[in-house]
């Protein structure tokens, strides 16, 4: 046997597993355990000391133990803690302990999940999973999709469908042979479309900035007046919850001008969908069943870990053309996971998926969505209460959903104050600009957030704006 082989020693490895997960666990649950005190940010020594990570790839491997030892104590200091009640940047919300104790199942059970005969259990709580979450979100029973890395995957996947459908129409094979000429396809979008929704435009080959733009008014909503002819294929792109101000466009319009003019339309709601699961927010995304497909996220407002996107479209056959993938070894079905997402090799994401939602259920998931808004409705109005030498501070949205965008009056202050909040470390918020104006962005969307974590970060974010005149 060569040295190679004699480096990897299989029974020595067996044998010490167990010792070793026992020891990942007791680290990992001693870690959650400090995630509601420590400074949200990691502190500069810390993200220093992760110099200490580069070394040379030995020769002779140092052992799972030392490397697990290495791992915790330099790489556990140097996390965000965006798993935390007080961090309120990107919508990342953190994972519940249901996601969490069915991830690492999931991990021991090293499922590959782009076919049943891989997985049946995979394929199984798949097919549960997203039932349950075209339930929650009042789209057609039985709609089909998959499960893929996040949003801009989602969308990728969903605008592949489009792209290929609205062809069809117009006499053009595009799973075949391809754009080149191809008729030309028409993207409608939001002057406030998110980035992900360009970029899955580039993706699929139409163009990050040939849509026509729509206006949209003060909040980030199309204004739906004055919208134009479509003819020939046409894919019109729609928000549910604006990243900077929670806002959704006005869908019962916009789906209505859309199907009249055989457009497909495409909803992205990577976290404002899931206002449809809370009756006291479900008005805000009235009319989305009426829309061809969608893409969400589950690792924002669901919480559960990364990477979880969802896509679903109306259709199945279509979904299935354009993500067909065929082999001899392969079942003929089209309906498997690889089926019907870009990947085929894949994690069992949908296994988590259902975990969190079997243990919250109906109720515990609209509790989960509208105490995210309720909290913050609070953190908006403890902003507004900041009275400074320098002005104060000022709201500039409307709080309908889990974002609040708060400006401390020019730029250069507006920054210096968010700068202070994240070196300060008791929560994070992130900078943003809308409509010309700086502001701190504030996205709640964590199960662990209370009325506390919010005062808490409220007092903090009003002594760091004190300090900067």
């Amino acid at each position: 046997m060569n040295q190679q082989h004699e480096a990897l020693d299989i029974g020595a490895e067996l044998a010490a597993r167990p010792a070793l997960l026992r020891d990942a666990c007791e680290r990992a649950i001693s870690y959650l355990g400090g995630v509601a005190d420590r400074p949200v940010r990691p502190t500069r020594e810390a993200v220093n000391d992760l110099l200490e990570l580069g070394f040379p790839l030995p020769r002779r491997g140092l052992g799972a133990t030392h490397v697990l030892h290495v791992l915790d104590e330099v790489g556990s200091p140097a996390t965000v803690v965006s798993n935390g009640p007080r961090y309120f940047g990107f919508v990342t919300g953190g994972v519940l302990p249901a996601a969490q104790a069915a991830n690492w199942l999931t991990a021991a059970w090293d499922q590959n999940a782009a076919l049943a005969v891989m997985s049946p259990v995979a394929a199984k709580l798949n097919d549960v999973a997203l039932r349950w979450i075209a339930d929650l979100l009042g789209l057609p029973s039985g709609v089909p999709g998959g499960f893929v890395t996040g949003a801009t995957m989602a969308n990728a996947t969903c605008l592949a469908a489009a792209r290929d459908a609205v062809l069809t129409l117009h006499g053009w094979d595009a799973a075949r042979d391809g754009l080149i000429g191809a008729p030309p396809i028409t993207v409608v979008v939001g002057a406030e479309v998110h980035t992900t929704v360009r970029k899955a435009l580039g993706i699929v080959g139409l163009g990050r900035d040939r849509a026509i733009v729509l206006p949209a008014d003060e909040q980030g909503r199309i204004v739906p007046r004055d919208l134009p002819d479509l003819t020939g294929p046409a894919i019109v792109c729609l928000q549910a919850g604006n990243v900077n101000t929670g806002a959704s466009d006005p869908f019962g319009p916009l789906i209505e001008w859309g199907r009249r003019h055989r457009a497909w339309v495409h909803i992205d709601g990577a976290f404002g969908l899931w206002a449809a699961a809370s009756p006291a927010t479900a008005g805000l995304v009235a009319g989305v069943e009426g829309a061809a497909s969608w893409a969400t996220d589950c690792h924002k407002w669901l919480n559960t870990t990364y990477d979880c996107g969802v896509a679903l479209v109306f259709d199945p056959q279509t979904l299935r053309a354009a993500m067909e993938a065929s082999a001899s070894y392969l079942p003929g079905t089209g309906a498997e996971n690889m089926g019907l997402t870009p990947q085929s090799s894949q994690r069992a994401r949908g296994v988590e998926v259902w975990a969190t939602l079997a243990a919250l259920g109906r109720d515990g998931v609209a509790a989960l969505v509208s105490r995210g808004c309720e909290l913050a409705r609070r953190f908006a109005d403890g902003m507004r209460a900041i009275h400074t030498g320098a002005g104060g501070c000022e709201v500039l949205n409307d709080v309908v959903l889990n974002q609040v965008l708060v400006s401390f009056g020019d730029a250069p202050r507006t920054d210096a104050v968010i700068a202070a909040v994240q070196e300060d470390g008791t929560c994070w918020c992130g900078p943003t600009t809308w409509h010309g104006r700086r502001a701190m962005r504030v996205s709640i969307s964590g199960w662990s957030t209370t009325e506390d974590d919010v005062d808490r970060s409220i007092a903090a974010v009003r002594a760091c704006a004190l300090a900067i005149q």
